[in-house]
């Protein structure tokens, strides 16, 4: 079955939108005051609190710190997705399952990453990550696949995800603007519902 991951969650409500639709993966965004998702540890681990334990909380950070690092782990989040820049320092300090993240601009770098053991697999996205924009799924399908984890992100939303598993056959997709509400923050338990149907539809 294809893994889906809801990404951005920023109320203790949307726990039990996942809860509801047995989701794999819900995404934390972390030390991005750039994002209208940011969230401070505290107010991720309110909402981690409410999910279903077999739900795995990921992460997802920024070029982090050791020290942005070391709070993560703290919190017992199971898995830190990196956009931006990993280097050695902090690729050492980092003890749970790390998803490195790719935009379009950066892929080049892909298989530099595959060589270490920590990365457990990728999120491939647009070039403005939480944008909500897609982009051209052709440009990663002859990328070479191996038994890491490989999650699509980028613009997915209902509509289009039967269309993109099909073209791609990722292992997982990743959404996050494509199921929040057009007229007020958050997401809206109605898309996540008609999200997880069109994928479980496209796999019959």
């Amino acid at each position: 079955m294809t893994k889906i991951k809801v990404c951005g969650l920023t109320d203790k409500k949307e726990a039990s939108y996942l809860n509801a639709q047995q989701v794999d993966f819900a995404g934390f965004v972390l030390f991005f005051p750039k994002s209208k998702r940011n969230l401070t540890i505290t107010q991720a681990k309110e909402i981690m609190n409410d999910l279903n334990p077999a739900i795995k909380k990921v992460a997802v950070v920024v070029s982090p710190s050791i020290e942005q690092i070391k709070e993560i782990q703290e919190a017992n989040f199971d898995i830190i997705q990196i956009h931006g820049s990993l280097p050695d320092a902090v690729l050492n300090e980092i003890s749970i399952p790390i998803l490195k993240a790719f935009n379009i601009s950066d892929m080049e770098h892909y298989p530099i990453y595959q060589k270490c053991e920590k990365i457990k697999g990728y999120v491939f996205d647009a070039q403005e990550p939480g944008s909500g924009k897609t982009f051209d799924w052709k440009l990663v399908t002859n990328i070479p696949r191996d038994h890491k984890l490989l999650l699509l992100a980028g613009g997915l939303t209902p509509n289009n995800v039967s269309q993109a598993i099909a073209a791609l056959h990722p292992d997982g997709v990743d959404v996050s603007s494509g199921v929040e509400f057009t007229d007020k923050p958050g997401k809206d338990p109605e898309k996540i519902e008609q999200f997880i149907h069109a994928v479980r539809t496209w796999e019959k």
